[in-house]
């Protein structure tokens, strides 16, 4: 569900294409796929480990705190979002999507006020699994 910027309380960016396991991955996901993949170029892996490495220390990571978070059977295509609220965080995510543009990889924006299911929240973010349409 998309709602308009002033309703939303939940932000997400994602890949336009479903991943094999049939989710829209997320834009940490691809920029680490396209590392795995050795594409980036030596200032882009600069840029890429340098981010991850901030966003590591600066927010916790969900599976450290639940390891079946994203468990498929437990929690079918549960994704993270972050809370609006989370400006910081959101600030740096920029860089993300310059990488993923210059690689062609598509991705989006969106807003939601219900984004599913909440599975795990903490102060920045949330797990949840979407509701089925």
């Amino acid at each position: 569900m998309t709602t308009s910027a002033a309703a939303a309380r939940f932000i997400r960016f994602q890949g336009t294409e479903r991943s094999p396991r049939g989710h829209f991955p997320g834009v940490f996901a691809l920029a680490n796929g396209l590392a795995r993949q050795g594409l980036l170029s030596e200032a882009e892996h600069r840029f890429w480990r340098a981010a991850n490495d901030w966003y590591d220390a600066a927010y916790p990571n969900p599976s450290e705190t639940d390891p079946g978070v994203y468990d498929p059977e437990v929690n079918p295509g549960a994704v993270a979002w972050f809370k609006s609220t989370a400006g910081h965080l959101l600030d740096r995510v920029p860089g993300y999507l310059e990488l993923l543009a210059a690689h062609g990889v598509g991705y989006e924006r969106i807003e939601s006020a219900d984004p599913g299911r909440i599975v795990y929240e903490d102060e920045v973010q949330v797990v949840a699994v979407p509701r089925a349409d």
